[in-house]
């Protein structure tokens, strides 16, 4: 398979967009709402989130434009609508949790979002096995968010 490069630069694009999109709502309430709130133990250092997500969306959007790029059509449309209900969700989770500052109804989303990664991992495993095993690193990644937005919450009722 030869490599689209445009097509690869706008998959990630699209993916990276997204990150760019939740951390207008991050940005200004990391210092301020953010840092007054109780954090569980684990919770790690603020630097950590930007390297992790970026490295993340990359992924993210490797996998998307192995899905694109695919021989196999398959069920190409619907893994394609479920990757972007999936990053949709991303991107209301920093909406809910930072915009509107609801740990709560935060982690209803990423709940959502966590099946919403397991179900984009299934479809893309149909048409391409390397694209889904990319996002496993996102599904851990969500995975412990889910945690530490649970702690948050129930830290700060």
């Amino acid at each position: 398979m030869s490599i689209k490069i445009p097509k690869l630069i706008l998959s990630i694009g699209i993916c990276l967009g997204a990150g760019i999109l939740g951390s207008f709502f991050t940005v200004s309430s990391i210092p301020t709402w953010y840092a007054a709130l109780n954090k569980p133990s684990f919770s790690p250092p603020n630097f950590v989130f930007g390297p992790v997500w970026t490295i993340l969306y990359i992924l993210m959007g490797i996998s998307l434009y192995l899905v694109l790029s695919g021989k196999r059509k398959g069920e190409r449309g619907k893994a394609i609508q479920i990757f972007a209900v999936q990053l949709v969700l991303n991107v209301l989770w920093s909406i809910i949790f930072f915009g509107m500052r609801n740990p709560a109804l935060a982690f209803v989303d990423i709940v959502a979002l966590w099946i919403a990664i397991v179900v984009t991992i299934k479809y893309f495993y149909s048409i391409s096995k390397v694209a889904s095993y990319l996002l496993y690193p996102y599904l851990v990644w969500v995975s412990f968010a889910a945690i530490l937005n649970y702690s948050i919450w129930v830290l700060n009722k």
